[in-house]
């Protein structure tokens, strides 16, 4: 699908917008992705958090605002899911119809879902490196962003330097914060070798 600029600064005025409004410190690369999601037009957005809803949840549901795309949010833990719809609730009821929540194991949680434009993983969860064989990409060009990835000394290989280092060609990966990495996956049309490595490409 064509780049929208105006989509991307929709979304990075938007997000901008609720970053001035918010008390608690926000990241400065949220703007970036939210243009990129939107720009992308990204349908299928994925976050998978161990923290609860996080500036990255409210920045891709503005994505999804933009786009009429959805984002799931996966929680690995039932506690406190509650008051998580809650507090987007209360602070950000705009939002609250592109969200859908899910509790449970996201390495199969995240399987149910196929094609994804973009995707959002925490650098803190357990084992994530996994996600590398589950996650299901959408073929026609995708967009990973970790964070996180300072958290404990033992995180410092990304999801988006593993693909890389096996395949190059496509895949461009970029740092935007600290902690946090960009990862770029085109099209598999225009790199046909690469279209299943690993992480499932489904046409």
């Amino acid at each position: 699908m064509a780049w929208s600029p105006q989509a991307a600064m929709k979304a990075y005025l938007h997000t901008l917008q609720l970053s001035d409004q918010n008390e608690e410190e926000t990241p400065k690369s949220m703007e970036f992705i939210a243009a990129s999601a939107a720009g992308k037009q990204a349908k299928l957005m994925v976050e998978i958090t161990t923290q609860g809803i996080t500036p990255y949840t409210i920045t891709l549901a503005v994505a999804a605002k933009h786009t009429g795309g959805t984002l799931i949010c996966i929680l690995p833990h039932q506690h406190h899911f509650n008051k998580f719809k809650t507090q987007l609730k209360d602070h950000h009821q705009h939002l609250k119809d592109v969200i859908q929540f899910v509790c449970g194991n996201p390495y199969q949680l995240v399987m149910d879902y196929k094609k994804i434009d973009f995707i959002v993983v925490d650098g803190k969860l357990k084992d994530r490196l996994k996600l590398v064989k589950m996650v299901n990409l959408n073929p026609s060009g995708c967009i990973i962003v970790e964070h996180s990835l300072n958290y404990r000394k033992n995180v410092s290989i990304s999801l988006g330097q593993i693909l890389k280092a096996k395949h190059g060609v496509g895949i461009v990966s970029l740092a935007i914060g600290e902690g946090i990495e960009f990862t770029k996956i085109e099209s598999s049309h225009r790199y046909k070798r690469y279209t299943r490595f690993h992480v499932t490409f489904e046409n």
